[in-house]
């Protein structure tokens, strides 16, 4: 989840919410804050990325288009200018808006499953309506991620309306976050007095879509690390009882000549084998566990056999290693004191 390319970048990427002034000085905020080498790019959108708005296919019309088309969902967002530069999300054809051009108030720019959707092959500069507003489509965007990867990538249609504004975004320069912070928040604090600066980290955002996967991580983790310590605890106990019950036979054993790799060799084998038939049927039940999980997610990653082989040689050497630590004790003891004890 946290590795998988979304199609867009959201480091170096921070949010102010428009409060009080900042809604009709939303351009002088925007310019300023360009002035400074701290900042590389400003947009302003009227939704997050990740509170992205929903409409039909009802509202889009595109030529030939079969009037019995049954309507299906499409993303919207209102954005402002360089909201592709900001969010770095790559044009496959066509152009961004324009800043500052009264024709692309009604242009839209569409992504590729919106361009499946409509069934155009080149959609570039083909005439559109969205919600009555006769247009075109003046530029293909890549497929990327907004939402959570619970859901597939919907179509989405994005106009450019800077009048529709309630947070603006802002793209650090690498390495320069708390430089390009601290610029907004004195901008802030001259332009929109009477309300505090806030901001927040787009890609903190992003990690909350994500909190009941984490949480379980971590309790999935934890109950490991105390399963594996019980476990442990139950074969050393086990080992040494088993060495006890067995103390004349290791006597036996040793002074007829056999070695203390046998001996261990001897007292370990039982257990190992027992850890070996957990693991075998452990292997599918945690597939298939992993599996069903997996189904929740609209892109998921795939297993590969090796890991379920780490971790049956993990489970094997962990036994190994707490069994040995017995075996090897009562291995090297004194056969005499055993078989007088005995």
């Amino acid at each position: 989840m946290r590795t998988k390319n979304l199609g867009l970048d959201r480091e170096n990427v921070f949010y102010v919410p428009v409060e009080g002034n900042l809604g009709v000085k939303r351009d002088v905020f925007r310019q300023e804050l360009l002035r400074s080498d701290a900042v590389k790019a400003v947009t302003t959108t009227g939704s997050l990325p990740i509170d992205i708005q929903s409409n039909t296919t009802g509202n889009l019309v595109w030529p030939g288009k079969d009037p019995k088309n049954r309507e299906e969902t499409v993303w919207q967002m209102h954005v402002g200018n360089d909201f592709l530069k900001t969010m770095r999300i790559p044009l496959l054809s066509g152009r961004d808006f324009r800043e500052g051009s009264t024709s692309d108030s009604v242009n839209i720019l569409i992504n590729e499953s919106a361009a499946k959707l409509i069934g155009i092959p080149d959609p570039v500069g083909q005439p559109i309506t969205f919600q009555r507003q006769k247009g075109r489509i003046i530029g293909l965007m890549k497929d990327f991620h907004l939402a959570s990867l619970h859901q597939p990538i919907q179509p989405l249609v994005i106009q450019q309306h800077p009048n529709w504004t309630n947070y603006i975004l802002i793209r650090s320069q690498s390495g320069r976050t708390a430089d390009a912070i601290a610029v907004a928040e004195k901008l802030s604090r001259q332009i929109n007095p009477a309300y505090p600066f806030d901001y927040h980290f787009l890609d903190e955002e992003y990690e909350k879509l994500y909190r009941n996967e984490m949480l379980i991580g971590s309790m999935v983790n934890t109950f490991g690390l105390v399963a594996i310590l019980i476990s442990c605890l139950g074969l050393f106990g086990l080992a040494t009882y088993t060495a006890e019950q067995r103390t004349k036979e290791i006597g036996i054993r040793k002074v007829l000549g056999a070695s203390v790799t046998g001996i261990v060799s001897m007292l370990s084998k039982d257990f190992l084998k027992l850890v070996l038939i957990a693991t075998i049927i452990a292997w599918p039940l945690a597939w298939y566990v992993m599996q069903q999980w997996l189904q929740n997610f609209a892109y998921r990653t795939s297993f590969s056999w090796w890991i379920f082989a780490l971790a049956g040689a993990l489970a094997v050497f962990i036994a190994l290693l707490t069994v040995s630590f017995q075996a090897i004790k009562a291995a090297v003891a004194n056969p005499v004191k055993a078989l007088r004890s005995e």
